[in-house]
């Protein structure tokens, strides 16, 4: 570490004297760096290409390849599922659109939290990023963890199970890989996700020429009467959507690293439009191939489609599906924590979070501390209108399981009073957290970021 860096973390006053920690003062003897490109910030290395990458690798983790059920089991029929993965794309494309005007409107990271709090001020946001911090981010990364390890230990244990521990220890080490990776580089983090983007979509096409094959050769017995259904249950259409959005959840991703984006004007709308197409095209097509060669039910009833789905088409190369079930599932973990550190850094940032999450390795240029934890006006008005109604049904059709998620997100209320908004905290707690501040950029080797020329 150079002592110009240890200068910038060991200067600045105590709390009490009112000056903000550690944050060297402008023109003095400690800063960093002078030259525009040694300046601590975060560089703009998220290209076309990578960006494209970013929004793909997250949107497409393990549910298309595991148990893409959730919407035929809620519409039941062939045709209705069809309809309900485009109508989801095709929503989803319009949420996407509404992001790449707000991220070439507001060329600032951070993604729902800098939106929100720049239409509706501090306490929405606040209770976004609680959210994300303290349910959304832990319950996402857990699940999509979990399911690495599984599907990356199935091979070597078919056909017996997969013992806990084992699947504990592996999900561990990936998610140490990519807490390591995020931190250490953000070119090697981009080069990653392309990389495993490209894992993703070699997966899925393996599911879909197949299929193909077997829908060009006749068998079509599973989309005779695709529409016919013995009852239809209005209830089920929400949850249908539910399963359908989630899918698709992740088209926002590229807003939470806007910043770091070359030529956003272009590159933003361009990578939404593009990664929307793929994988709309790209999730109805594999749907279609499952049903070419499975029935409805053989489909609710399976515990892995696409190892199902590999079993009868592929023998004993129906192996190598679980490993990129699995090398989908690490995709997701990167991107996620590559996009939503970004959001905690904004956050404290404004002073939301702890200001240690704001702060930027000084040889790195990552945001090390966060990483540890023009559109027609028709299409907004829908996509907002679609989503209001969605909940709305839900909270009608599971007022249990909504009612919690409601009680969850007003916690945030309190939480912003208390740590935000009062600022006449005792003074020991205000030099427990000087403390804590300080010992952790000294470990990790942190110091907050220069401000932009421009």
């Amino acid at each position: 570490m150079s002592s110009s860096a240890i200068s910038a973390i060991s200067s600045g006053d105590h709390p009490s004297g009112g000056t903000k920690a550690f944050l060297p003062p402008e023109g003095g003897s400690h800063q960093p760096n002078t030259s525009s490109q040694d300046k601590v910030r975060l560089k703009k290395k998220v290209t076309l290409l990578r960006g494209i990458s970013i929004i793909i690798g997250t949107i497409i983790g393990a549910g298309i390849f595991i148990s893409p059920k959730g919407i035929l089991q809620h519409t039941g029929t062939v045709g209705m599922a069809l309809v309900m993965w485009t109508a989801c794309g095709i929503l989803s494309l319009f949420g996407a659109l509404c992001y790449a005007e707000l991220g070439t409107s507001i060329k600032k990271s951070g993604a729902h939290y800098t939106y929100i709090l720049e239409a509706f001020g501090p306490l929405p946001a606040f209770i976004r990023v609680w959210v994300e911090l303290i349910v959304i981010r832990p319950a996402a990364t857990a699940v999509i963890s979990l399911a690495f390890g599984q599907y990356i230990l199935e091979p070597f244990f078919m056909p017996c199970g997969i013992p806990e521990i084992a699947i504990k220890l592996v999900t561990t080490i990936g998610i140490t890989a990519v807490m390591y990776v995020n931190s250490m580089s953000v070119s090697w983090t981009a080069r990653l996700q392309i990389f495993l983007t490209f894992c993703k979509l070699a997966a899925i096409l393996i599911i879909i020429f197949p299929g193909m094959v077997c829908l060009f050769k006749g068998e079509t017995q599973h989309f005779n009467l695709p529409f016919q259904t013995k009852e239809f249950n209005l209830m089920g259409v929400p949850l249908a959507f539910y399963s359908g959005m989630y899918a698709y959840s992740g088209w926002f991703y590229m807003n939470f690293v806007t910043e770091e984006v070359e030529n956003p004007d272009k590159n933003i709308p361009l990578a939404i439009c593009i990664s929307m197409a793929v994988v709309t095209v790209g999730y109805v097509l594999t749907n279609v191939a499952y049903f070419a060669v499975m029935s409805p039910e053989e489909l609710l009833a399976s515990e892995a489609v696409a190892v199902t789905f590999a079993e009868r088409l592929m023998g004993k190369f129906s192996i190598t599906v679980p490993i990129f079930v699995a090398l989908s599932c690490f995709g997701s973990m990167n991107g996620g924590v590559f996009a939503v550190a970004r959001m905690f850094y904004v956050a404290s940032r404004e002073g939301h979070l702890p200001e240690i999450l704001s702060m930027i390795h000084v040889r790195k240029h990552t945001p090390l501390p966060a990483v540890i934890v023009l559109v027609p006006l028709f299409i907004p008005a829908f996509f907002a209108f679609t989503c209001l109604f969605i909940v709305a049904l839900s909270l009608y059709s599971d007022p249990i399981n909504t009612g919690i998620g409601f009680i969850i997100t007003l916690t945030g209320i309190p939480a912003y009073y208390l740590f935000v908004v009062w600022d006449k905290k005792p003074k020991c707690f205000k030099k427990l957290m000087y403390l804590m501040t300080r010992t952790a950029q000294i470990i990790l080797q942190v110091v907050p970021p220069e401000k932009h020329d421009d």
